[in-house]
């Protein structure tokens, strides 16, 4: 593996019915980035995490994640990656802090549950059932779930979806934390602002191939470079912005 990158992704292929939902695609991602997967529906962005992840065997190339081959060694690469799915299931009649314990002892490690959940600022809700959340909440605790094993990459598939604008900025301010402690965070997202607000790089797929790949900035840069401009003058602020000055940034949970 090249110095310096922790996700080392070689001519990766999936395939349904013969069609190549993911088809032949490489990137690397590097050690403590945030790196973004970006797509219209169907892309294969999903595919392409779940593969990475060892969730979905692979139809052809190579996939290592801190130094471990994907195909070899499954379990191996599950034990340094920590997972939050776009739709998380957990048990009902067990308070989080009785399931982070749960995990730990998965992953045979005794964890401090109120640790994790000072990460995600869910400390005062530790004896609550996850019935009770509200919708950030449940993706903080995913995301807590996902932290129990201490991974080296942390792989997370559209976390904002359908949260309002005070817990998707809230929930980006924790991302960003997770990275400062070392962390490399792997992410797909429909939100072109989080993109770029949150990803070090990013690559776009469309029909199983990676079509662009770089920084935010140097992607805008080289769509201006063309001739693009846009129908409207852009605005300094935008109807979001509005929003969160007229509401507040603070979280509305119960």
């Amino acid at each position: 593996m090249a110095k310096g990158n922790i996700i080392q992704v070689k001519g990766l292929v999936k395939t349904y019915s013969k069609v190549n939902v993911v088809d032949g695609i490489s990137f690397e991602v590097k050690k403590g980035e945030i790196f973004g997967i970006l797509g219209p529906n169907g892309a294969g962005k999903t595919t392409t995490l779940e593969m990475i992840e060892g969730l979905r065997p692979i139809d052809d190339g190579e996939i290592k994640v801190a130094g471990i081959n994907v195909n070899e060694d499954k379990n191996g690469v599950k034990s340094v990656i920590g997972v939050q799915l776009q739709a998380s299931s957990f048990f009902d009649y067990l308070s989080l802090e009785e399931l982070l314990i749960l995990f730990g002892n998965l992953y045979n490690q005794k964890i401090d549950p109120d640790e994790i959940l000072d990460e995600v600022e869910l400390t005062e809700k530790k004896k609550s059932y996850i019935k009770t959340l509200s919708g950030g909440q449940k993706q903080r605790f995913s995301i807590a779930s996902a932290l129990v094993n201490k991974p080296k990459v942390l792989f997370l598939d559209e976390p904002t979806t359908g949260l309002d604008p005070q817990a998707r900025r809230h929930l980006w301010d924790l991302i960003k934390k997770i990275r400062e402690k070392g962390m490399t965070v792997v992410i797909t997202t429909h939100y072109m602002d989080e993109a770029e607000v949150l990803c070090d790089r990013v690559a776009i797929m469309d029909h199983g191939y990676i079509i662009a790949m770089g920084t935010p900035e140097n992607l805008i840069k080289n769509l201006l470079n063309k001739g693009f401009k846009k129908p409207k003058i852009e605005q300094l602020a935008n109807l979001e912005d509005v929003f969160l000055n007229l509401t507040g940034h603070a979280l509305r949970e119960e």
